[in-house]
């Protein structure tokens, strides 16, 4: 769901029944937005156990939120969750830095032979690492914009900056991680010039 296809008037219903202890409404938000968290919270963290923690403590964090929610003058659920998901993460990134990939990371089967998967794990690993040698800000705005696909006016929401700061960060991300994986190109099958970030 897009944000754009949101209502607010019926998310704020949802977060005045959630704060209320309306089962029912708390289902609907943790079904609708838990998984969006998680996922974010593991694109930045790179572990599932720390995901997890992050993912519970913003839908807490939302529940505590929900009594004096504005839907009039703030952002949307989705918006909002993503933005203090990223803090948690950035909070987490700073107190400890992860040694390496977890052992249990899932790639998608894309082609048929086991060739063409190892070479997608592969492909996938060396993004994972490049990705977590970004400076902070720049993973957060490369991972929301070209992992998630969340656009920059959102992305600004999320981060609490301008646009073309938000442009700025992804531009430099990206550039960065072009030079960190193009001495992998080679080995990682790419027999053009450009190595994907996205």
């Amino acid at each position: 769901m897009t944000q754009s296809q949101t209502d607010p008037a019926a998310e704020a219903a949802l977060l005045d029944a959630y704060a209320a202890g309306d089962a029912d409404a708390a289902r609907t938000l943790a079904t609708k937005y838990t998984p969006l968290v998680f996922a974010h919270a593991f694109r930045m963290l790179n572990d599932r156990a720390e995901a997890e923690d992050v993912a519970q403590e913003a839908m807490l964090r939302l529940w505590r939120h929900a009594p004096g929610w504005d839907s009039a003058g703030g952002a949307s659920v989705r918006t909002w969750l993503y933005r203090v998901t990223a803090n948690l993460c950035i909070d987490r990134l700073r107190k400890t830095r992860p040694d390496g990939l977890p052992d249990d990371l899932d790639v998608a089967d894309d082609g048929p032979g086991a060739e063409a998967r190892l070479q997608n794990k592969a492909r996938k690993m060396a993004l994972e690492d490049a990705l977590m040698q970004l400076p902070d800000r720049q993973r957060q705005a490369v991972v929301l914009r070209h992992i998630e696909g969340l656009g920059n006016t959102e992305i600004a929401q999320i981060m609490d900056i301008g646009p073309r700061a938000v442009e700025s960060l992804t531009a430099r991300g990206k550039r960065a991680l072009a030079t960190l994986l193009s001495g992998q190109r080679k080995g990682l099958g790419y027999t053009d010039d450009t190595v994907e970030t996205s």
